[in-house]
């Protein structure tokens, strides 16, 4: 900036040889020059000691006109106005003292008005364009930020989700493995055919965890269609059937109208499952109710009811209690247990679709 304001400073001085002010237009061309650089910190002041050596020669004009522009493109528009208006009364006050040869004063009044209109506009226009520029990039710094706010956000519940499959998936046939193992450590003298009895479901559930768990790592790996269809509402009955098979005694009770989607099936299979283990783990051997009710167009009920031992179980809940309220809840749906009475009741209601 400063070197095309020098340049045509020189050529403006240069064009005035000869002439009577040469001395006045050196000088002022001068101190023109070396106030531009001020225009960088202190544009609206730079501009308007500009303009006031303006009205002295036209060597300023160069820097002045600068100045003006300057401060259209950094400044709002009415101070960019103003600073015109002040560069253009000096430019009109040089023009009487110092007519251009050749050009009427009218003529000159034309010229300086639009070119200082030109100069006003340009820089507010490039103010905006700037503006714009600036806005585009924080709209695409935030959206940034968005994206990894949502990918953190993925992440996390993607890792719930992994949990609370994990916890499905082992929960309920180590808690079977421990039920049997417990027996064998209680019973050491137990007849030889009840100990191969044992170790068998033992082995069977530790093969079965292994096969679900394997199911797991394998849609974490190659996504959900390569693994084994998930358990759904028809599943329910061989729950609890294996449950029986362990010596929990349970009472399974369907008074359903029909056969819930897939998706609350399989939720309804969840809260089971959870169910019946933690009734193996708080009170073993104690009596379990499990009851499902509900048709469509209206609540699918799911209620499982056990007394409490000696362990409490009304305390805070564990990981399984809490992940299957998350997901009963994203399904729709409504969870919560307590202890009343002597038992512990574990009820979760979903939305079955007409």
């Amino acid at each position: 900036m400063v070197v095309g304001v020098a340049v045509l400073t020189a050529a403006t001085v240069a064009g005035g040889m000869g002439e009577r002010n040469l001395p006045l237009d050196l000088a002022v061309g001068v101190a023109a020059v070396g106030a531009t650089p001020l225009l960088v910190r202190w544009p609206v002041h730079g501009t308007v000691a500009l303009s006031v050596l303006a009205v002295l020669s036209p060597a300023a004009t160069p820097a002045s006109t600068t100045g003006a522009l300057v401060v259209a493109q950094r400044r709002r528009l009415p101070v960019a106005v103003g600073t015109g208006a002040m560069g253009l009364a000096a430019h009109l006050a040089q023009g009487l003292l110092r007519p251009a040869g050749g050009l009427s004063f009218g003529w000159w009044a034309v010229l300086v008005t639009c070119a200082y209109a030109a100069l006003v506009a340009w820089g507010a226009l490039n103010q905006a364009r700037w503006a714009l520029l600036e806005s585009l990039r924080e709209r695409a710094r935030r959206a940034e930020a968005e994206r990894d706010r949502r990918v953190v956000e993925a992440r996390a519940a993607e890792r719930t989700r992994i949990a609370r499959e994990m916890h499905d998936v082992l929960a309920h046939r180590l808690t079977l493995v421990a039920t049997y193992a417990g027996a064998l450590e209680y019973r050491p003298d137990a007849p030889p055919a009840q100990v191969a009895q044992a170790a068998g479901v033992v082995r069977a559930g530790v093969h079965q965890a292994l096969e679900e768990l394997r199911d797991v790592i394998g849609v974490l790996r190659a996504g959900a269609e390569d693994a084994r269809p998930a358990p759904v509402f028809a599943d329910v009955p061989r729950l609890v059937e294996e449950a029986r098979e362990v010596g929990q005694p349970v009472t399974y009770l369907d008074t359903t109208d029909g056969t819930p989607p897939d998706p609350v099936g399989r939720t309804v299979y969840r809260v089971v499952q959870e169910g019946l283990s933690n009734a193996r783990r708080h009170a073993a051997g104690r009596p379990v109710t499990v009851e499902v009710a509900g048709r469509p167009g209206a609540q699918l009920r799911v209620q499982l009811t056990n007394d409490t031992a000696v362990t409490d179980v009304s305390g805070s809940p564990g990981t399984g209690l809490i992940g299957l309220t998350e997901r009963v809840e994203l399904a729709g749906g409504r969870f919560e247990h307590e202890v009343t009475g002597g038992s512990f009741h574990l009820r979760a209601e979903l939305p079955w679709p007409a």
